[in-house]
């Protein structure tokens, strides 16, 4: 039965061979990579206005500029990222430049800050989706929580599907958002340019605000900034991409750039014309919207859009975080389980692992993740900064043809970043701290990962050197009492070695005579040995009882062998009737150096 719904949710299973099948046209890949970068269109001016709004509606006109400042971030950004699919075309972005060309740290952090960038994408654009539909529905805002996970748990399946289905079905509603918001800037500019629109609501460009400060439009700029989210994707999926992967990327790229500079521009132009001014209850766009066409079928369609789109960011966490995970457990620095491929071809460890953990972060916060979006800034500037850092070392070292014009390219995009990071940190310290406490340890976890790898990878290579000599085999089969299955293991056991022992642990003396009786009667030439427990207990006597008889077989040089007798039933719900005692056994001897672990099945035909 979970067989069926496997296949009924995710789809059947592809062979490797269709891999190249499941690669991204460009189209494609806008639609999945670019749905983050887009999305934050819905909030990008509206988060401007709010700081501006600390001090009246007449310092609105400083959004412009402060657009446009943006913008030239945004410029550097694409650039600059443009440059790194084409010198690492085999993904892996900010954490491939960084770890190359600073150092493994710096390239660690890269790589922590996105994966936890890209789990706060997921938590962030659900709740913030959510608060869309149950503002639209009142009646639903009990539910908040419920609908916040299961729209999750809906992206997570058709990103287990394979890149492809999943592409096809999420780029219909992106392109709409991107087709109605077009339609919305090009209608309001036309209203604005016949004066439709009243323009006495706004204050003219230039005019000197009281209590504008350096310091609230530094925060007004990071706060605009937010918009630029998910621009770095696209280089860390560039594998995704059809041939040739790297060009179809940079185009990608390039087309995202374009789609989010158009609407953002065109967004806080309109909120500049109109007059807009944030409200509590009712978003920037939802009034331009209302401004624009009135409450009618139109109005809603964008609305409607709106909260898909912001629903949707989650996709680009679930396109870009395996594929990060996957360099990152490649080059050991994470498990190894991230870099296996699912029956759709994808990643579905790392997709799985994004959805429990953003999950977990929404019910943490009660869906409420607001505080999280300067988080959520933070954790891409800082791989911004790096990345941008890290060419420009680059391009020194190399010195390729035409570097003096690329490094320029990168130096500025990392001069930008850096000065919007630290205008978050100066800005918004008491909101972004937390980022200084939880990276160090997901760092050292990283290091912890890569020891382990290392000195396993010590312990299992062929030295030459004589391997220790072992001149038998102690086997000893722990029965609960005379079965058929019992005799079976103890036949088996003797023949791999002369030196068998039974072991039977007893909770009561009576149970322990009948044991002991019907041992004999078998007459196996097998020792039994009765292990009385006064409490009750398999585990510590059966241990004790193994620490002498290891004391005895390394003197000897004998090995020891524990063989467990295991019945499987015929329909898995019986396994919940039996005790696994046999379970707590192994479980408890896994640890131990020097036992083998061995199970016998015997399976029930009814």
């Amino acid at each position: 039965m979970l067989h069926s719904i496997k296949r009924f949710l995710i789809g059947k299973p592809l062979k490797s061979q269709s891999a190249g099948e499941q690669k991204l046209t460009k189209l494609k890949a806008l639609a999945m990579l670019s749905s983050d970068a887009l999305s934050s269109v819905a909030y990008g001016t509206e988060q401007i206005l709010i700081i501006l709004a600390a001090v009246s509606a007449a310092a609105f006109w400083y959004s412009v500029p402060i657009a446009a400042g943006v913008l030239i971030l945004l410029l550097a950004l694409i650039l600059s990222y443009r440059q790194i699919i084409y010198a690492y075309p085999q993904g892996g972005g900010a954490y491939m430049v960084s770890k190359e060309n600073l150092g493994e740290k710096p390239g660690l952090i890269a790589g922590g800050s996105l994966l936890v960038d890209y789990i706060l994408t997921v938590a962030v654009s659900i709740s913030a989706g959510t608060d869309a539909i149950t503002s639209a529905f009142p009646g639903l805002h009990d539910y908040h929580l419920p609908i916040a996970v299961l729209l999750v748990i809906v992206i997570m399946i058709l990103n287990l599907r394979g890149l492809s289905e999943s592409a096809s079905i999420l780029a219909y509603p992106v392109y709409l958002f991107v087709v109605a918001l077009i339609i919305l800037i090009a209608v309001g500019s036309y209203k604005l340019a016949t004066g439709q629109i009243d323009t006495a609501h706004h204050t003219p460009i230039g005019t000197p605000v009281a209590g504008i400060t350096l310091f609230l439009l530094l925060k007004a700029f990071s706060s605009g900034c937010s918009a630029l989210t998910g621009v770095e994707a696209i280089s860390n999926a560039i594998p995704a991409f059809k041939n040739p992967s790297a060009k179809n990327a940079a185009k990608t790229l390039a087309m995202m750039g374009i789609l989010l500079a158009v609407l953002f521009t065109g967004i806080t132009l309109l909120a500049f014309g109109y007059g807009t001014a944030p409200k509590p209850n009712e978003t920037v766009i939802s009034q331009i919207a209302a401004e624009t066409f009135g409450r009618n079928s139109f109005y809603y369609v964008i609305q409607g859009v709106t909260s898909l789109i912001l629903i949707l960011a989650a996709n680009t966490g679930f396109s870009a975080f395996p594929q990060l995970a996957f360099n990152l457990a490649r080059d050991q620095y994470m498990p190894r389980m991230f870099t296996v491929r699912g029956d759709r071809l994808g990643f579905s460890n790392g997709i799985i692992f994004l959805g429990v953990a953003s999950i977990l972060l929404i019910l943490l916060f009660g869906g409420q993740t607001e505080h999280l979006i300067p988080l959520y800034a933070v954790g891409v500037f800082i791989p911004f900064t790096l990345s941008q850092t890290g060419m420009c070392v680059k391009w020194i070292r190399q010195k390729p043809k035409g570097w003096a014009g690329k490094m320029m390219i990168n130096a500025a995009g990392a001069a930008i970043s850096f000065m919007v990071l630290s205008i978050l940190f100066v800005t918004k310290f008491y909101l972004v701290w937390p980022v200084l406490i939880f990276m160090p340890p997901v760092v050292l976890l990283f290091f912890a990962i890569k020891n382990h790898y290392t000195s396993v990878g010590e312990q299992l290579r062929i030295v030459n050197k004589p391997a220790e000599e072992i001149k038998g085999t102690v086997v000893i089969v722990p029965i609960a009492g005379v079965t058929t299955v019992v005799e079976k293991s103890i036949q088996y056991a003797k023949s791999l070695s002369d030196q068998v022992i039974a072991v039977h642990v007893s909770f009561d003396k009576e149970h322990e005579k009948k044991v002991e009786k019907r041992w004999e009667e078998l007459n196996n030439g097998v020792r039994l040995v009765t292990l009385h427990s006064s409490y009750r207990s398999l585990v510590h006597p059966f241990d004790k009882f193994l620490e002498t008889v290891e004391a005895k077989a390394r003197k000897r040089q004998f090995s020891v062998m524990v063989l467990f007798p295991q019945f499987i039933t015929k329909k898995r719900w019986h396994t919940i009737l039996h005790n696994q005692s046999a379970f707590l056994l192994r479980v408890r001897l896994f640890w131990k150096k020097d036992i083998i672990v061995a199970t016998l099945p015997y399976h029930f035909k009814k």
